[in-house]
């Protein structure tokens, strides 16, 4: 299972002279992560980095901000996917002391930073939902009705046609039994209408 967390946290550590501020939070893609890290470049215009790493599917990225290759941007990446989150920024500001850390130094002082912050905030689980579309003449209405209550799925929206068209959605986990329980007790007079569609993740 995927987290997310509730909220965003903060740490900052003290190593050398070089101070780190690291924070982390929720974020959807990489055009708001882009916007966050120039939020905090116009933040800190005498910091010697601003390095991040986002974990947000496809739109992924690990930047190390003119630090030693491989010592910042990767290491803060990997501490979010080691916690199985989803859709995190993690961002660390440096200001440099004047006494260089090293390639070891620098990676652990990053991963730190970002562990930290991490212990901040609270993980949430993500929830993937399947939205379904279904039609059944009116005189099976109610009985949908129930069955999609008693499923604890959302019910999105109702038309009334030549048939009842009813759009919801639920845990996609759950999408399965619910499909065959539908169809068993509609006696084959239900039409299941386009393809299923993953709907936006949810949390929990």
């Amino acid at each position: 299972m995927s987290y997310t967390i509730a909220a965003a946290g903060h740490h900052e550590l003290l190593i050398k002279k070089s101070r780190f501020i690291a924070c982390v939070q929720p974020m959807t893609d990489r055009a708001a992560a882009q916007q966050i890290v120039a939020g905090l470049r116009a933040q800190h215009p005498d910091a010697a980095h601003v390095c991040w790493a986002l974990l947000a599917g496809g739109q992924s990225a690990a930047v190390d901000d003119g630090e030693p290759s491989g010592t910042a941007g990767r290491p803060m990446l990997e501490v979010l996917r080691h916690q199985d989150l989803e859709g995190v920024l993690a961002t660390v500001v440096r200001y440099f002391g004047g006494v260089k850390l090293g390639a070891g130094g620098l990676l652990r002082a990053y991963t730190d930073g970002v562990a930290q912050a991490l212990l901040a905030t609270q993980k949430v689980a993500i929830v993937r939902l399947r939205r379904l579309r279904c039609a059944v003449p009116y005189a099976l209405e109610g009985l949908l009705r129930h069955e999609i209550e008693l499923a604890g799925a959302a019910l999105h929206q109702v038309a009334h046609d030549a048939e009842v068209t009813l759009e919801f959605s639920l845990p996609d986990d759950a999408a399965a039994a619910l499909r065959a329980r539908l169809g068993e007790s509609a006696h084959g007079r239900l039409r299941w209408l386009g393809g299923d569609e993953d709907a936006a993740g949810d949390t929990a």
